[in-house]
């Protein structure tokens, strides 16, 4: 069976930039050693703004431009990338919440074979909520999970509320 590992959004404007938060920062060690021991295929998706941000439907709702293409709160956590760039990666950039390119980038890194999916990153109750539950609608018969202690909300109640979501939506959460 086929491992993929997503790594959701842990770019500098999440960890400890414009959206960041000391939860966000505090699961950044744990990320690295996940990616390290992590034997499959890793995707890491990028939220991908532009300067038309605060002209979005999302700039409207959250008012704080981030991860704005090739500034410095875009790129990868630093230790993050590193470890991504030692195991090697796909990055997936993508412009809303959940990537919609993501599930055919992992039907064709599976091929036939059966596999299991396992999401971490950032923010729980935005991106890898998202992500979990495309995911989910495109392979409800493989295994999908969460790890939780790589993972952070924008609220420690938002992160606990997302983990329940995924729960009630099959979803594993370790």
């Amino acid at each position: 069976m086929k491992q993929f590992l997503v790594v959701v959004d842990m770019q500098k404007d999440f960890v400890d930039g414009a959206l960041g938060t000391k939860e966000a920062v505090a699961i950044v060690p744990e990320v690295v050693r996940k990616i390290e021991g992590f034997n499959g295929t890793i995707f890491a998706t990028l939220d991908t703004h532009f300067a038309n941000y605060m002209d979005t439907a999302e700039g409207k709702n959250l008012p704080v431009p981030h991860c704005i293409k090739d500034t410095d709160g875009w790129q990868l956590d630093k230790a993050v990338a590193a470890a991504l760039e030692k195991k090697g990666f796909t990055a997936v950039e993508k412009n809303t919440f959940g990537s919609v390119d993501l599930p055919a980038l992992i039907k064709a890194a599976a091929g036939d074979e059966d596999f299991c999916i396992e999401l971490i990153g950032l923010c729980t109750d935005i991106c890898v909520v998202s992500n979990a539950l495309l995911i989910k609608a495109h392979f409800p018969e493989m295994p999908i999970a969460v790890d939780a202690a790589c993972c952070a909300g924008v609220t420690p109640e938002k992160h606990d509320a997302a983990l329940q979501t995924m729960r009630s939506c099959q979803i594993a959460v370790k």
